[in-house]
């Protein structure tokens, strides 16, 4: 793997549900912001599919672990009839940084028992969900969705990954 040292601040991802994928990201430590909504790359993956945008601090968090807390956290290799509207992807907003979560994708599948179905995708366009639905599980914890979808995952990172928590 390159040394390619990463400088952007901010990586897309999509997988699941927005709310599910934005309740797990704004639980890193490192992460600033998560922007919950609907992502478009370039045709033919021009559709929008939901998706957040993660801005971090990359002194206190890698985007390495970005995509591995990412890939653990949805069905990375299920290739399931909701795909159109849970692309499994990372969306790279510079040339390098697709080439690195390239890199970094490929090691991951090496690793897996079964072939990942996540691509790395140029970001083309945002569109952010309505107010009422952002930073959902932080306002709504108890809810049976979250109950159910993100704080089961919560615990899978506590348990895995409990350095990477806020």
């Amino acid at each position: 793997m390159s040394n390619y040292q990463i400088m952007i601040a901010k990586v897309g991802f999509g997988g699941g549900c927005h709310w599910c994928t934005e309740g797990i990201f704004v639980s890193l430590r490192g992460v600033e912001k998560v922007e919950q909504g609907w992502i478009a790359a370039p045709a033919p993956d021009d559709t929008f599919s939901e998706a957040v945008i993660v801005h971090f601090d990359p002194e206190q968090i890698s985007v390495k672990d970005l995509i591995t807390i990412h890939l653990e956290t949805h069905a990375s290799s299920s290739n399931h009839p909701m795909r159109a509207k849970y692309r499994s992807a990372i969306y790279a907003f510079e040339i390098m940084d697709f080439q690195y979560f390239q890199e970094l994708l490929r090691a991951h599948n090496q690793k897996q028992e079964q072939p990942l179905i996540t691509r790395v995708l140029h970001f083309e366009s945002f569109r952010a969900s309505e107010e009422k639905y952002q930073d959902y599980f932080r306002k709504n914890p108890e809810k049976p969705f979250c109950q159910t979808y993100i704080s089961p995952k919560l615990q899978q990172i506590k348990r895995q990954h409990p350095s990477l928590l806020k």
